[in-house]
């Protein structure tokens, strides 16, 4: 899994983040993320490649059990996919 070429993450007021289209998918649309949306997109960029490695940094980095982070990361995956953000 990896966020695909032409888009870049700007971070809004700190937490929240906007996923930004350059270059030839400019005219693409835009995405807001949440805090943990900018967490796990900020995870992939820096190597996470798994479903189960974005559960295992969720989990090790806010106090949340296994079952509500893959619950999390299964959304993101599904919305960032249909938004043409990432591959499978």
């Amino acid at each position: 899994m990896k966020i695909k070429d032409g888009f870049i993450l700007k971070k809004l007021r700190g937490i929240d983040g906007v996923v930004v289209p350059v270059g030839s998918r400019a005219h693409d649309g835009m995405a807001t993320l949440n805090e943990t949306g900018v967490f796990l997109w900020e995870a992939l960029q820096n190597g996470a490649d798994s479903e189960s490695s974005l559960v295992d940094a969720l989990v090790s980095e806010y106090e949340v059990d296994a079952a509500a982070a893959e619950k999390d990361v299964r959304a993101f995956i599904d919305k960032a996919i249909s938004a043409g953000l990432i591959t499978k």
